[in-house]
């Protein structure tokens, strides 16, 4: 790719986003959304490839229609009460409309076909970026539109994605795509405790992150694209094997890794609030996702590779070392002992 194109995507990708942040006016934050879908949309088609293409189609289609409805709020609620402020969102069919147009742009539940077709169209470092930069605009509209959102409608839509993102992960075989169920679960747990913590939501979403592209630069790094291609991966990188299940098993939210902590606390701001049948039924939706996570660190570390393989490439070929991993899978496995300081931040 052209060195100036690179660079005009770069500088859109990190500056849509933030502007989206920053801004007050509905106006100027529809504006950074359609910058950064513009930004990754190049990035998605590069390969030149049907799939890509197919996958840059969706990804274009859902975007837009999820940016219109925004637009169509925003207008709503201008129209009722004559300002345009983003904290100021009085008129409950904007609100409603609002958070089906963000639920569309995260890819939460009903609204979540796009996100498996486009990642698995994608290369492996724009997946990346789609399950977490590009999700940190709508969130931090969800943030600030908070008081005015529909908590009974935010725990459907977040129950529903716990399910939906862990039972559709069952059958997968392409990591990628098991990747994007993984991210609808994650953001099931976001949108079930928007409402009533923000501050808790936002941890939960800086502790997905930080696993996410974790997990996200080790599979690039060993260069598996399916399941059934990990039973060799040992033999590439064996001390990088071992992280990457302890990254996965934190994922799944297992003690005493990093991704146990915002479920913990999750739960029990769950049963502070009254609401022991929702907490529970979150922990028990969580066991669908650990099912296919194991089962990938089942094939990683543990099975024994066929005598034959069909897949080329697969014994160690080159030493290619990538120092930031260390920091990252750190991060990723051993937070959780910072916990207490993390409850009297929220």
């Amino acid at each position: 790719m052209n060195p100036y194109t690179t660079a005009i995507i770069t500088t859109s990708l990190i500056m849509g986003p933030l502007l989206t942040i920053s801004s007050n006016h509905w106006i100027l934050a529809w504006a950074g959304l359609e910058i950064s879908t513009l930004a990754i949309i190049p990035l998605i088609a590069k390969q030149h490839h049907p799939r890509a293409i197919e996958a840059t189609i969706k990804y274009f289609l859902t975007q837009a229609s999820a940016s219109t409805l925004i637009l169509f709020s925003s207008i709503i609620n201008a129209w009722t009460s004559g300002q345009w402020g983003i904290m100021q969102m009085s008129n409950n069919i904007s609100c409603t409309i609002l958070t089906a147009a963000l639920a569309i742009k995260l890819g939460l539940a009903p609204f979540h076909f796009w996100l498996p077709e486009v990642l698995q169209g994608a290369t492996m470092m724009t997946a990346l970026i789609l399950t977490t930069w590009q999700k940190l605009a709508p969130l931090s509209l969800l943030v600030m539109t908070v008081q005015s959102m529909n908590t009974s409608l935010m725990l459907t839509l977040g129950v529903t994605s716990t399910l939906i993102g862990g039972w559709n992960g069952l059958n997968q075989t392409q990591l990628r795509k098991i990747m994007a169920f993984s991210s609808i679960a994650h953001l099931g747990w976001m949108a079930t405790i928007l409402t009533l913590s923000p501050k808790l939501m936002l941890l939960t979403f800086y502790t997905y992150t930080i696993m996410t592209s974790t997990m996200f630069l080790m599979i690039k790094l060993l260069e598996t694209n399916k399941i059934s291609t990990m039973m060799t991966s040992w033999t590439k990188l064996p001390t990088l094997n071992t992280m990457m299940m302890l990254t996965l098993m934190s994922l799944a939210g297992l003690p005493p890794l990093t991704g146990f902590t915002p479920k913990w606390l999750i739960i029990q701001e769950l049963t502070k609030q009254d609401m022991p049948i929702i907490a529970t039924t979150m922990a028990l939706l969580s066991l669908l996702n650990l099912f296919f996570y194991l089962r990938i660190s089942y094939y990683a570390t543990i099975t024994l590779p066929p005598n034959s393989t069909n897949y080329l490439q697969q014994w160690r070929h080159k030493t290619n070392q990538k120092h930031y991993l260390a920091p990252m899978t750190t991060l990723s496995t051993t937070l959780l002992p910072i916990t207490p300081t993390l409850l009297t931040i929220i």
